[in-house]
Parts: C-alpha cells; sequence; structure tokens
C-alpha cells in the first residue's frame, strides 16, 4: 500500500478558524483573516470542537493518492458518499498482467498461499483467453463495419477488456485519487480506525490520519474511533481495547 498526501487546502487551520471567527463575531470578509494567530486559531479550533459545531471544518479539504490496495477495499472506501473519488478504469485499462493483494492471513498460510496464489493465476488464464475471444470477433465485426484497422482494433480491445474484467478478482490491486472536506475525514476516520474495520481499510485510514494530523494537528487532535473520547457505540460487538485505542490514537 502506497498513500500520499497530493495537495490540501492551504493554511487548513487558519480557514477554519476563520470561518468559525465569522460565525461568532462581528467581522466582516475584509478583516476576518485579521489577528488570528497560531494561538488564536488553535483556541478557536478548540472551542469548535468542544461545541461539537463541525460545519466550518467543511471548508478544508485534503487529496489523497493511493496505490496497493485491493477492489475490495475501493468497494468499502467509495461507500463514504461525501468525497471524490477517480480510480483507475479496468474498462479503459488492461488487465493482462494484473498485480493482487495478498490479505497477511492468507500470506502468512504457506497452503493458503499457494492456493489463492493458483487461483490468481487462473483468473488471470481466463481473463486473457476471454479478452483475446471477444477482441477476435468485436475486431472482425468492425472491420465488417467499414472501420480503418487501427481503429477498429482500438475499439474492440476497449469492449473485449470491458467485458473481460468480470473474471477478475477482488484481490486485484487499483489506484485511486481521493479528496475529502475535514467533516467527512472525521466520518471516515470514526468508522475505519476502528478494531472492527477489515484489515485494510483501517491500515488505509491510519495512514491517511497519520498524514493529515501533520499538517493539521489541532483540527485532526481528537479524530480516529469513536471510543478515544468516549464509550465504544459497538455495544457486545466491542474489541474491548479502548485503553490501547486511546494510547494509540491519543498518546494516553
Amino acid at each position: 500500500m502506497k498513500v500520499e498526501l497530493l495537495s490540501h487546502t492551504p493554511d487548513p487551520e487558519k480557514i477554519v478558524a476563520a470561518a468559525a471567527k465569522l460565525c461568532y463575531s462581528a467581522s466582516g470578509i475584509d478583516d476576518v483573516l485579521i489577528g488570528l494567530t497560531p494561538e488564536k486559531t488553535e483556541s478557536f479550533i478548540k472551542m469548535l470542537m468542544s461545541l461539537g459545531h463541525e460545519s466550518p471544518v467543511e471548508h478544508v479539504s485534503f487529496t489523497f493518492g493511493i496505490e496497493g490496495v485491493s477492489r475490495s477495499l475501493l468497494a468499502q472506501i467509495t461507500r463514504h458518499r461525501i468525497a471524490s473519488y477517480s480510480v483507475k478504469s479496468q474498462r479503459y485499462v488492461s488487465e493482462n498482467q494484473f498485480e493482487y493483494i495478498i490479505p497477511p492471513e492468507i500470506e502468512k498460510n504457506e497452503k493458503a498461499k499457494a492456493k489463492f496464489t493458483q487461483a490468481m493465476q487462473i483468473s488471470q488464464e481466463y481473463y486473457n483467453e476471454l479478452a483475446d475471444c471477444l477482441y477476435e470477433a468485436h475486431y472482425q465485426a468492425f472491420v465488417q463495419e467499414g472501420l480503418p484497422e487501427k481503429q477498429a482494433k482500438t475499439m474492440a480491445q476497449k469492449k473485449a477488456i470491458e467485458d473481460a474484467r468480470f473474471v477478475l478478482p477482488n484481490a486485484c490491486e487499483t489506484k485511486m485519487i481521493v479528496t475529502m472536506n475535514v467533516r467527512s475525514l472525521y466520518n471516515f476516520f470514526s468508522h475505519r480506525c476502528c478494531n472492527r474495520a477489515q484489515w485494510e481499510i483501517r491500515a488505509l485510514a491510519d495512514e491517511m490520519l497519520a498524514l493529515v494530523k501533520e499538517k493539521a494537528p489541532n483540527l485532526f487532535h481528537h479524530a480516529g474511533p469513536p471510543c478515544i473520547l468516549g464509550s465504544c457505540p459497538e455495544g457486545k460487538m466491542s474489541c474491548g481495547k479502548m485503553m490501547k485505542m486511546r494510547e494509540k490514537y491519543l498518546g494516553v
């Protein structure tokens, strides 16, 4: 897995503090940024957090580049709907030699890993065979329609891999660019940093949280699973490791 912070709103904490200042004072647009020292900025953010007033943090967003993750993870992360996603397309990009993600529990089990690797090889073989079979049929059809050879080949390949991809596994590696505002990130970290989250997306959430904390430590000081600030909302499904989670995310 590789995660990079590609871009973010400049002066993220100052922008949030300015939005808060506008809400709670008579300041106008021309002077809303005036006097926002690091100390006052931190004070405004702490006030917002204590009040549960999160709308000002929506003015700040972060954009991540992510690769080396599975299509299974893609299905989970896109459930976070207040975000923007750009993902490598299996319709337009051939997977004639696809990479795949091996779950840790399979990686450490020699017999399971051998079976898993075999399954990936079989999926690759079927994908390639389907793509070749469909390509030939589409190519001949386009040529008969009178399309130039180069155009016929291009269109035939696209149509072939569009259907061949149906045999690809959830383990197939993908790449994406993801943009979320801070409020959406709070929600994402709340759900995906939890011990009950699936291992891959939990690892991604931890990487993303570490990156944003470097740029906006006050905004993300209390970000993480819900149990670090209160009781676990999972009820009888709780992992029972609240103190360890607080130590991990809050350092206490």
